[in-house]
């Protein structure tokens, strides 16, 4: 399956959720898709966006919080999944979309092309729910019942090594701040 193709089925999902993405492709295709104030690409910062999904989960625990989280992000950062399993946010959800590559800074394989498990990793790390789907219906099945859970969720959608031509999205990294921001804030849009 493509991670574009399991982005556009749960975008309806996302309209009153705190998203989080990693840089490069996950953040190109879900803007290309559509954009929201309440989406968060998350910018020279690889490895951290489980970290920034945490803090807004923990601060505003009332709040959906949603991570899009790639497999060479959550390796360069496992120990986010301890922390994650410490503090156990019930409102958060995060998905890894495990391509086995580094596909946004050239392809290269990471460690689960050769068989690490990240929803097992996720599991002995201590993450309540932690789950791999092979097809969107599966992906689909595992996002809406994790939001429906109530617990801390680690879902590893295993895609394939495809992206959009360029990795970056068109809206300024400051303005994309401020939106959030004022998303966070209950403030409305300007």
């Amino acid at each position: 399956m493509e991670r574009r193709a399991c982005l556009e089925a749960i975008h309806a999902d996302l309209a009153d959720v705190a998203v989080v993405t990693i840089m490069g492709a996950v953040a190109a295709e879900l803007q290309a898709i559509g954009h929201r104030p309440n989406f968060f690409y998350l910018q020279h910062a690889m490895g951290l966006a489980s970290s920034l999904g945490l803090g807004i989960a923990l601060a505003q625990p009332t709040r959906p919080v949603v991570v899009f989280d790639g497999d060479g992000s959550l390796l360069m950062n496992l120990g986010g999944l301890t922390t994650l399993a410490r503090y156990r946010p019930r409102n958060l959800v995060h998905v890894v979309f495990d391509n086995e590559s580094l596909l946004s800074v050239g392809g290269f394989p990471t460690a689960t092309s050769t068989g690490s498990d990240l929803a097992a990793i996720a599991a002995a790390a201590g993450v309540p729910r932690a789950v791999t789907v092979r097809s969107i219906a599966e992906f689909v099945d595992a996002f809406r019942a994790a939001r429906a859970s109530g617990d801390l969720t680690t879902i590893v959608a295993k895609v394939e090594a495809v992206g959009p031509k360029a990795f970056v999205t068109d809206l300024a990294l400051l303005e994309n701040r401020y939106q959030f921001a004022r998303y966070l804030q209950g403030r409305a849009p300007l």
